[in-house]
């Protein structure tokens, strides 16, 4: 998986879970106002938002909660590091695109952090970045390298592959390969409706600045 896959995936994995989460939340809140046989107006007011703008509202409560911006970062962030520094600058060491930053600890190190800043601090970035990293490494199913993705359980290198034609393999899989090609046009496409709601409702600067769609 690629640019597109790994972003478009991650943001709509966000979006789903944020929408389950504050499905929930109403949900609780409705059954308590029918026990109380009271709903207070602000309350009745955010929950006609939520039921008519649907999906979009969820992804406009996630923008409120982390900055999108850092979570599209973190779904690309392992391979924005590891990529130049196992292929171009160290490649006689590494000879590989998946090194530190696709491994387990390397996921564990910044999702704790992310949780210590946010319960001392209130900081949400971290934690965008945590769910970035575990999304992309989903996607590349590290599961299936066991020596990348436990080090250094199984010792201190990393499995090497032969990078003399990489681009060009990476092309032709493109063309090839529907486990590289589908999930590429997926994430193209939730990219695209993305863009297309913040340019509707003219937030795409805004979004550019802050990170949130409001």
């Amino acid at each position: 998986m690629l640019v597109f896959g790994h972003a478009g995936i991650t943001l709509a994995a966000a979006a789903l879970l944020n929408g389950a989460v504050t499905k929930s939340y109403y949900l609780r809140i409705r059954q308590r106002n029918t026990v109380q046989d009271f709903e207070p107006p602000a309350q009745a007011a955010s929950d006609q938002k939520h039921d008519s703008c649907g999906r979009v509202s969820w992804l406009t409560s996630l923008g409120n909660w982390i900055d999108l911006r850092l979570l599209l970062l973190g779904s690309l962030l392992p391979d924005i590091v590891d990529k130049p520094v196992g292929t171009f600058f160290f490649r006689d060491s590494f000879s590989s695109g998946r090194i530190f930053c696709h491994t387990l600890i390397f996921l564990l190190f910044i999702s704790l952090a992310g949780f210590y800043l946010y319960r001392t601090h209130r900081k949400t970035w971290p934690l965008a970045l945590s769910f970035g990293t575990f999304t992309h490494l989903a996607c590349d199913q590290m599961w299936r390298t066991p020596q990348t993705l436990l080090w250094p359980i199984y010792g201190w290198t990393f499995q090497k592959h032969d990078l003399s034609h990489w681009l060009l393999n990476i092309l032709w899989a493109l063309h090839t390969d529907p486990a590289i090609y589908v999930p590429e046009l997926v994430g193209a496409i939730i990219l695209i409706w993305f863009v297309a709601v913040l340019v509707r409702r003219r937030k795409f600067y805004e979004f550019i600045r802050s990170g949130q769609v409001l």
